[in-house]
Formats: structure tokens, sequence, C-alpha cells
């Protein structure tokens, strides 16, 4: 008998001292659909996420380059969350960061920190709780959350709203979670069900979202998992795709879409919504590289080229270091190209002349220089 997903039952609340929380269904089911817009947007989801992936591996030292696709993620997933931190401040130390905002910088730090030790960690285990619970500890480290037992699945209900009396949504009772983690961890290897990834890992986050795991921490760790999935069974070969600026975008319509499948049992709605989101989020990304390569070729050929041939080196290095980190320092360059302050700064005047870096804070000291047109790529996708 098919398990359709436009007659799926999301789950049941129950009744504890005082408040019901929300019990989901086991998702481990071979789930079956027949939507012809569900069919349309998967191919064309698919379509571009390949597209996206022949790009990051066709790039030459594209990793370069993917640390900034890091950092867009952990920026707008932290900014969902109600941090204030842009992309501009992320790649600034931290001394250089106002104290009051040192706590919202720390967990976007994290978040780049959480996303660069589970996508290593997949080199030697399979996607699971495991990964999942360590990554966690790693996003939670000496942020606002690290009393709330990092790397810990939570022993006490938690809730999503103000208080739990007058709470949004209240999560499974802390007693489900074994029976719940456990089926969650079937669900992603299980080969012996035919259901496509994509909607695999639409129905995974949402489950993980609704089941709400640990005490803190669970919607950005929920965002990263698409990525993980997506790494782990080969259709990213690098973490080049950033789902969390679709979602700020669209905050209120992705906040509504997981209500309405554990109200309504509108999974269909949900899986439209995540289908155009990863769609549209492969397409831009693929969109950067195509500006970072046009950006790249134009500097390597008409720019580079009019400084002095023993310049030639530093500046090829320095370039190389600014796809990484496009905010820095004299101090900075000088340590990453191991060279002598004089000839730092030097570099940084041929390239502001150049039109490659540009000054940022208009101090006569301790001056950072961005590389604005590269900077500016991710900003405004």
């Amino acid at each position: 008998m098919d398990n359709l997903l436009k007659e799926y039952i999301s789950g049941q609340h129950e009744q504890q001292y005082q408040y019901k929380s929300f019990t989901p269904n086991p998702i481990n089911e071979e789930w079956t659909f027949y939507e012809p817009e569900i069919i349309t947007l998967m191919e064309g989801a698919n379509q571009k996420l390949g597209e996206l992936n022949a790009y990051s591996q066709l790039i030459s030292d594209v990793d370069f380059f993917i640390r900034m696709h890091i950092v867009k993620e952990a920026t707008t997933s932290s900014r969902i969350e109600g941090t204030q931190t842009n992309m501009e401040e992320a790649l600034i130390d931290e001394k250089d960061i106002n104290p009051e905002s040192r706590d919202d910088w720390l967990e976007v730090q994290n978040y780049i920190e959480a996303i660069k030790f589970s996508i290593e960690k997949l080199n030697t285990l399979p996607l699971s709780n495991r990964i999942l619970k360590e990554t966690h500890n790693v996003l939670m480290k000496g942020a606002r959350g690290k009393h709330k037992q990092p790397g810990i699945i939570r022993t006490s209900q938690n809730w999503i709203g103000v208080s739990l009396k007058n709470a949004t949504f209240i999560p499974p009772h802390h007693d489900r979670l074994p029976d719940l983690m456990t089926d969650f961890e079937k669900y992603i290897h299980n080969d012996e069900i035919h259901v496509p990834h994509l909607i695999k890992i639409a129905i995974l986050h949402y489950q993980f979202e609704t089941i709400h795991p640990f005490l803190d921490g669970n919607g950005r760790l929920g965002r990263l998992f698409i990525v993980l999935y997506l790494v782990n069974f080969n259709l990213l070969a690098k973490p080049a795709l950033y789902l969390s600026d679709f979602f700020e975008r669209n905050k209120a319509e992705y906040y509504n879409r997981l209500m309405a499948v554990r109200t309504n049992n509108d999974m269909v709605g949900w899986l439209r919504f995540f289908l155009y989101g990863l769609r549209e989020s492969a397409e831009n990304s693929i969109h950067v590289f195509k500006q970072i390569m046009a950006l790249k070729e134009e500097i390597e050929r008409k720019k580079l080229p009019t400084l002095n041939t023993r310049k030639q080196d530093n500046a090829q290095n320095l370039i190389m270091h600014l796809y990484k980190a496009p905010v820095v320092s004299i101090k900075n360059i000088r340590n990453v190209l191991n060279v002598q302050t004089n000839t730092a700064s030097s570099l940084v005047k041929d390239f502001t002349q150049l039109g490659i870096l540009k000054e940022l804070t208009g101090r006569k000291r301790n001056r950072l220089f961005i590389f604005e047109e590269y900077f500016q790529i991710f900003v405004n996708k």
C-alpha cells in the first residue's frame, strides 16, 4: 500500500503536565507522490544542482571561493535566529568588533567552524546523529547557548515562543527523543526504500525542526544538515549552496510552511516551497561562480600585469588570499605573505590604486581594506 505524501499525517498532541507537546509520526517509510508540480520542481532543482556541482568541480582553486559561500550561509542562517552580524563583520577579527556585538559575531564564527568541522567529518563517518551531536557542540561553544547542553540530546522540554504557557509550538517530550532520533537516522540511510534525495532532505529537515532535539541551536543545525546531506550523498562535491539566504528572505513563509505540516498535514506545501528554494539557491550559486570567474579573469589579465615584475609573486599570493578572506589589514597581509610591513603597505597601495582594495574604516591607524567588488557578489545574491 502506498504511503502518499498528500495523505501524510504529521503526528499528534500528547498531554503533559499543564501543556500539550507535539509528537511527530515516524518518517522512515517509502513515501510516494504524483503531483505534477512537485515532480517538475524536483527535476528543475536536480538539474540546477547538477550544474552547480559541475561548476564547483571544474573551477581551479575552488576552495578559496567556498569559504565565502560558508560565510554567507553562516551569516544568513544565524540572522534567521536573530543575530545582527552582517557578512562584513563576519570577516573581521574579533578585536575589531564592537564589544556589544561580539556575542552575535561569535555565533556566526561558530557556525562557520561547525560547517567546516562537519564536512571534514564526512570523510571518515557517514551522516549520523553522532555527527550532528558533535557539530552541535562546535556550534554552541562559548556562545549564548553554552549552558544549554552543547552536543547533548535534550533531557528536558523545550518550546518555541516566549514561554511554555504561551508557546507557538511545543516539540515532543524528551522521553520520545531516542525513538524519534533513531527513526530519523535510519531514514537517512535506508536504501531499501525508493524516495528521491531531494524529497528525503525536505522531509528530514522538517522532522528535525519538529523534533527539536537540542535545547538550543536547532534551526541553525537543521539548515546545516541540508548541506551535509547533499555532500554526504555526492549531490554536491563542495558546500557551495546557501539555502538559508532563501529562507531568510522568505522567513515568515518558511516558518508557516513548517507549521502547516504539523497543524494541517500539508507536507506537499512544504515540499513545493523547499524545492522552489533549492532550485533558486542553486541558480544563484551558479550565477555567483560565473561572476567570480569573470572578475578573476579581469584582475589576472588586465590589472595584476600592470604591476612591477618583482611584485608579481606577492600580488598573486595576495589576490588568492583575498578570495578566501576579502577583508584584510596590513598586519594581516604581512603575516599571511611573510613579508615586511613596508612591502605589505606597498602592495595595499598598489591594490587600492588598481581598484581591487578599498579602505573600510576611515582611520589613519589599524586600517581595514575590503576586496569590494568580490564581496558584493555574495552580498547581492
